[in-house]
This record gives C-alpha cells, structure tokens and sequence, in this order.
C-alpha cells in the first residue's frame, strides 16, 4: 500500500516563521494561490483537524471525502505558540522544554505527541492494509511527519530531519509482511505540491 504524508500549505505565521502550534491558522492567500491540485483523485483523505490542513487537502484532491483525525493536531507548543523560531533559539526556558522530554509550558511534551500521532497512524496503515487499499493519503503538519517518519522508516533519521516544504511530503510503502512483524515502512521518494516559482 502506498502512503502519502504531506504538509500543509503555507500560513502567514509560515512565512512569519512563527510557532503555530494548535492555533487553528488558515492558508494564506500566497500559500493557496501555491498549490496545485495533485495529479491523481483518492476517495478519501484523511487530515487533521486544523483549517490550514483541511483546506489544504481540498486544493489538491477537491472531490476527496475529508474523514478529521483528532489525534493528527499538531503539537501544543503552549506559551510559545506565535512567537517567532528566531527569538527562541535562545530562550532557556524554551531550550529546556525543547527536548523530547522536556514539557512545554502549557502544551505537550514531544514523546506524547509522538505517541498519540504514531498510535492513530498506525491504525488508519493497519485498516488500509485489512482492507487491501492501494493508497492512504494523510493532509497534517509537518510535526506529524517528523514523528511518523523517524518512528517507522529505516534508516533511521533524526525527527528534525523529516519535515518537508509546505505542500509536500512523503511517498512510502507498507509492505504487510515488514509493518506487521516490524512496523517498518519503506520510503519511495518526496513529492510537492506547489506551482513552480518563476
């Protein structure tokens, strides 16, 4: 079964490149006019309950039925959603909070979003696969990608290094012998679904 795992498109706080965290962020009007619809129409595409997701997966497969996955909301950054990546670089407070054990204040740590991202993943690869589906096309965030990927594809990468462009993604494979004895995936390239910049 093949998967695909793609990104949102950008948002003003993308280009702001602030901590969106769980605000619930629209496209902005230079991240829509981006997008191009995807050159194939799945049946249904599975997205995380935010509006930068949603609308999103409705430019690039606009006849697709949307099912929300409530565990595919970003992480919770907590007090430090909004502010810009450059003003944390060296905010201790962030710093600390920043590892995978560390607990953002007011929000999540990363092993526990980790968790519930990967545990309702692994559900929709394990329907797919039950149902012999050719293909299960996921709309999220790039937290999602990162915590899918560094948990599932070997070799191994580090979680920072998973997450694409916005408007793009993952092609992987489930091949049902490998996920069910190891919950291993196989990554078969990138794709991105944006208009090319003059």
């Amino acid at each position: 079964m093949e998967i695909l795992l793609l990104r949102h498109g950008e948002t003003a706080y993308n280009a702001e490149r602030r901590y969106q965290g769980q605000r619930d962020i629209p496209l902005s009007p230079e991240g829509r006019a981006e997008l191009c619809q995807a050159d194939f129409d799945p049946d249904t595409v599975y997205v995380s309950p935010l509006r930068r997701a949603t609308e999103t997966a409705a430019v690039l497969f606009p006849a697709a039925r949307q099912v929300v996955v409530p565990d595919f909301l970003v992480m919770s950054f907590g007090i430090f959603e909004g502010r810009q990546y450059v003003r944390m670089e060296r905010d201790p407070e962030f710093l600390e909070a920043a590892g995978e054990d560390g607990r953002i204040p007011g929000g999540e740590r990363r092993a526990d979003f980790c968790d519930r991202t990967c545990e309702a993943f692994s559900a929709l690869v394990d329907e797919g696969l039950r149902e012999n589906r050719e293909r299960l096309v996921i709309v999220a965030h790039g937290d999602t990608q990162m915590a899918v990927l560094s948990r599932f594809v070997r070799p191994h990468r580090d979680y920072h290094d998973w997450c694409a462009p916005n408007g793009g993604g993952y092609r992987l494979e489930a091949v049902p012998e490998l996920w069910h004895t190891e919950q291993i995936l196989r990554l078969c390239g990138t794709v991105q679904y944006t208009k090319e910049q003059p």
